[in-house]
């Protein structure tokens, strides 16, 4: 099992909400990719999304301040 640092991943980020639905939203779409390309992989695709926000390879879009 990997531990995952939240406050690490959560540093510089305004909401919560917006990080939990871009790793779920990633994790989509690196399984569609897998499916769609017939891969076979060990590794969980939430924990590969985790690993492109902590490495900085995709970005979050936030809500304004106003809209939190």
């Amino acid at each position: 099992m990997h531990k995952v640092d939240v406050d690490e991943l959560f540093k510089g980020k305004q909401s919560k909400y917006a990080l939990v639905v871009g790793v779920s939203k990633r994790a989509r779409e690196i399984t569609e990719e897998f499916e769609q390309n017939g891969t076979v992989t060990e590794e969980k695709p939430v924990l590969l999304a985790i690993e492109e926000i902590r490495n900085h390879e995709i970005g979050l879009l936030e809500p304004d301040e106003d809209e939190l």
